[in-house]
């Protein structure tokens, strides 16, 4: 069975809104690329497919915009290549290599995480409560940042139970930011 990995950045008071935070920079983006390479598919609510698309689909052209870097040239190309699932009763349809979800999300994702694999990798804000609510997700990854944003989505928030969880990794960058990896603690 595959795990579902919940991988978002945060501030230090919990907002997770993705302009809250640092600006990317090298550390961080090869950081991400690397944490994403090693899922098998990304599952996004429709807010997130949609963003991320619009930031990281590889354009018509072929060509990325003369503003990416190496390091983001290498993360849009991970992100573009990967197998997306998409979880939305508004869409009609999606494209760039992604699948729409449907029905019985619980059912759907048990399903994702029985097939053959290394990992399933989930961001956004609304989709992630949902499957922390549905005890699906199997490990939670922030890279917390030095900020305070003072407003904005926090993390998880209206969370219906508490989830007691274990540190399994810890990764320091050079601006201050620390990647931590948990997972919830099972009852014996």
């Amino acid at each position: 069975m595959r795990p579902l990995r919940y991988s978002i950045n945060v501030t230090l008071d919990g907002c997770c809104h993705h302009e809250a935070g640092l600006p990317p920079d090298e550390e961080s983006m090869r950081y991400w690329t690397d944490e994403m390479g090693r899922a098998d598919a990304l599952l996004f609510g429709r807010v997130t497919y949609e963003m991320m698309e619009s930031a990281w689909r590889r354009p018509a052209t072929c060509s990325w915009p003369g503003w990416m870097g190496e390091w983001d040239m290498r993360f849009a190309e991970t992100i573009d290549r990967a197998k997306k699932y998409v979880v939305s009763s508004s869409l009609a349809g999606v494209d760039w290599n992604a699948e729409l979800v449907r029905g019985d999300l619980g059912q759907t994702v048990q399903r994702l995480k029985q097939e053959p694999g290394e990992g399933l990798f989930v961001g956004g804000v609304t989709l992630p409560l949902a499957l922390a609510d549905l005890g699906l997700i199997d490990e939670y990854e922030f890279l917390v940042q030095p900020v305070i944003a003072g407003h904005g989505p926090t993390l998880l928030a209206g969370l219906r139970k508490r989830i007691q969880l274990e540190l399994v990794d810890r990764h320091e960058f050079r601006s201050g930011a620390v990647a931590v990896r948990y997972r919830p603690t099972r009852a014996t």
